[in-house]
């Protein structure tokens, strides 16, 4: 006969966070992944794709970020099978103006500069919302950051070093 028990942490409650990691291609390019982690950091799925523009010399630089950005933000978003309650980037991969202005997201945004800066976007989460408990256990356990590394290696296992197939 089993023991009675309660799981005191009911991570299925707060839902899971999705965190997207950008890195760009040598050249013109980039990618992408979307690493979705339930409220202990247990992975639930891993979205991921690479762009390289067609015909470089016809962009700007600003106008190459932001169309890539935009395209590979979209790719990830429209494919993952869970519902983020929460979404984190890190400040240095994805401009500002992407989440908010040209993609209008459901879910707040998170936007992280390491080691723990968080700027929301377009405002924070209510401090007794599932998002902002799902943040806030996140961040006790030291997983606001963390998180961002294990996609890399997603990528680098995906594409090889910083997007480059191996040959």
């Amino acid at each position: 006969m089993p023991i009675p028990f309660h799981d005191v942490d009911d991570v299925d409650e707060l839902g899971a966070a999705g965190f997207l990691k950008v890195e760009p291609l040598p050249g013109t390019g980039a990618v992408i992944g979307l690493f979705v982690v339930n409220a202990r950091g247990e992975p639930l799925e891993f979205a991921f794709n690479r762009l390289e523009l067609t015909h470089p010399f016809l962009w700007t630089e600003r106008l190459a970020r932001a169309h890539l950005e935009r395209r590979l933000v979209t790719s990830v978003l429209s494919v993952c099978s869970h519902n983020p309650r929460l979404l984190l980037c890190l400040v240095s991969e994805l401009d500002e103006t992407l989440l908010g202005r040209d993609l209008r997201l459901e879910v707040p945004l998170a936007r992280i500069t390491p080691p723990a800066h968080v700027s929301w976007q377009p405002t924070p989460p209510d401090k007794d919302s599932m998002e902002r408990r799902l943040f806030d256990r996140l961040s006790a356990g030291g997983l606001l950051v963390e998180p961002f590394e294990r996609a890399s290696v997603g990528l680098r296992e995906v594409y090889g070093n910083r997007g480059q197939d191996q040959g």
